[in-house]
């Protein structure tokens, strides 16, 4: 039984013959990260000329947040088709067993730091400073049921996934080849994880959302740990944003 456990969670070794190592590097990151913005400011700028009225709509803007985010994630993965051998190999893409025992127990750490962190930041720098761009959103209006339903699986399970391959998976993958020591990778993903949100003043609670992400990704090797402890870490934030944005918990 034991012997079947471990098989079960020790991923597949890939043959190195099979493989090559990756052409990509911190360029690609660069560009994907230009698709991210770049995308975000098209969908904006066609809203507002299509419909001017439709900027504030908490739909257009629940749409307008997950398209580029999903698109980029998209362009990170066709680089590592294109230039490499896959997200597989080159992003370290695995959800054993293990895996996912490492990432609940860190999205769980990640979870009450994160309560205590933005607690402590709210009482620091105001409620209305403090509060994460979906957060504003849902505090303003309410949203239709679909609307709301979709915004949370989004901010719970398909975010994360989509964060964790450009962060985690490109970036990480791109300071390795750079020859970056792991550690040193691990701080400096987690600092541009923090910065690339573009939420200058909830930088430093991001920074402390990143830090046990971005360790189940460094004691397990594996994209999988790092997007089960950000999912984790999300649940509550995104289980409270939709029950606001339906009218059934005060903002």
């Amino acid at each position: 039984m034991t012997a079947e456990r471990e098989a079960t969670d020790t991923p597949a070794v890939v043959d190195p013959r099979l493989t090559r190592e990756h052409r990509w590097g911190f360029g690609a990151f660069l560009f994907v990260f230009a698709v991210f913005v770049l995308s975000a400011v098209v969908i904006g700028a066609i809203v507002g000329m299509v419909a001017p009225n439709a900027g504030n709509d908490p739909v257009v803007i629940v749409i307008g947040t997950m398209i580029p985010t999903l698109l980029a994630a998209g362009v990170a993965l066709l680089v590592t088709k294109l230039r490499g051998n896959g997200p597989k190999i080159d992003l370290r893409w695995s959800m054993t067993r293990a895996d996912l025992r490492v990432g609940v127990k860190f999205g769980v750490i990640g979870l009450v730091s994160t309560t205590v962190a933005a607690f402590l930041w709210t009482n620091f720098v105001g409620e209305e400073n403090a509060s994460s761009a979906v957060g504003r959103l849902v505090e303003n209006e309410r949203m239709p049921l679909a609307a709301a339903i979709a915004m949370f699986l989004f901010v719970w399970l398909i975010g994360p996934i989509c964060e964790e391959v450009i962060y985690r998976g490109l970036l990480w993958g791109a300071l390795e080849r750079l020859k970056w020591g792991r550690w040193a990778v691990f701080g400096l993903t987690t600092v541009i994880f923090a910065v690339s949100h573009l939420e200058p003043l909830r930088t430093s609670l991001l920074l402390v959302i990143g830090v046990p992400i971005g360790l189940a990704r460094l004691f397990t090797g594996h994209l999988g740990a790092s997007i089960i402890a950000h999912q984790v870490n999300n649940f509550l934030p995104a289980l409270a944003a939709l029950l606001i944005a339906i009218g059934a918990m005060p903002a």
